[in-house]
């Protein structure tokens, strides 16, 4: 019945995990070694003293209990203050983190709410920052992106605005710098829901990068078409940063790449694609840069519809499949 029985050390102390092979699994059934992980690398230990969070009432919670309510509740996957109640009754995995108990969902408001947000950020950035400092060394790309969350109830910074999934529902901007490839998050930032453009998160990604020393910079900044403006680039471009951002099709743009399109020098880019670069200066840029043009070779058949004198005309074209390339109308 017991398939196996090893020791594992706590905040709390050494305890006895053991497995029972035909018991029903529990969702925080592993937590134990994840307990282990932050107590003998010492994340537990500095996440506490570096919590600025300072209490003068004799019956308020300690951080242990504040920071392992917390902690507990978002490792079971809880999005609000009121799930807190579920793992109340919790009497092993408070223990394992050196807790006295699982507070409540008010205390648990209150004590982060006593927190000053300047310090607080400062307190979360730096177990952030030593995650993945260690990785910076290597060459590595840093991905810029925004998301939408749509929020329901009453919540700070919850603002009509753009929303693609729920139109006309309060959401958060969430704008997160990421380390490609690892997925790692190197930085975060929640602002109102019409704070969602590129512009937004100009200052964090800046915070960034002026914060890390010249040899664990990025090699490349990346990030989608909702980046590709003057200010940000601009911004880059003071700090001699190199970046690679998509460009809406505008107009010039696809002026810009009809004139690529008919001209030589393609070079094979791998995949099947080619690429050809240019310069281009868009309408509100303070000046021209390098962009880069891709293409393969269309893929099944495409239907092109126009119109001549209020006539539709249709036309159909068809990739040539034998020699992957030639392309017939």
């Amino acid at each position: 019945m017991l398939r196996s029985c090893a020791g594992v050390q706590t905040a709390g102390g050494r305890v006895q995990v053991r497995w029972e092979s035909e018991s029903a699994a529990t969702p925080m059934g592993q937590l134990a070694y994840f307990v282990e992980f932050l107590t003998l690398t010492g994340l537990w230990s500095r996440w506490q003293e570096g919590c600025p969070l300072a209490s003068t009432s004799p019956n308020a919670p300690s951080k242990a209990d504040v920071l392992g309510t917390w902690m507990l509740s978002a490792l079971s996957g809880h999005r609000r203050y009121a799930h807190v109640t579920a793992i109340r009754c919790d009497g092993v995995n408070p223990g394992l983190l050196g807790m006295n108990k699982v507070i409540s969902e008010d205390a648990l408001r209150r004590a982060l709410t006593a927190i000053p947000e300047a310090e607080g950020v400062s307190g979360l950035d730096g177990p952030l920052n030593e995650s993945v400092a260690p990785l910076l060394d290597a060459p590595w790309i840093l991905d810029i992106d925004t998301t939408v969350k749509p929020l329901y109830g009453k919540q700070e910074g919850a603002m009509v605005s753009y929303n693609p999934k729920k139109p006309g529902r309060p959401s958060h901007s969430y704008h997160t710098n990421l380390m490609a490839g690892l997925r790692l998050v190197v930085g975060a930032e929640v602002k109102a829901g019409n704070e969602h453009t590129g512009s937004h998160s100009l200052p964090g990604l800046l915070k960034i990068l002026d914060d890390l020393p010249t040899n664990r910079k990025p090699k490349i900044v990346r990030g989608d078409c909702g980046f590709g403006s003057d200010p940000i680039m601009g911004a880059l471009d003071t700090r001699q940063q190199p970046y690679l951002f998509k460009l809406k099709l505008s107009k010039n743009v696809k002026r810009h790449i009809e004139r690529l399109f008919w001209a030589a020098g393609w070079t094979d880019a791998g995949q099947g694609w080619e690429g050809k670069d240019g310069r281009l200066q868009l309408t509100g840029w303070k000046a021209s840069r390098r962009v880069v043009v891709l293409r393969r070779p269309l893929q099944g058949e495409v239907l092109i519809a126009q119109e001549d004198n209020g006539q539709q005309l249709l036309g159909f074209i068809e990739a040539n499949r034998k020699t992957g390339k030639r392309i017939t109308g």
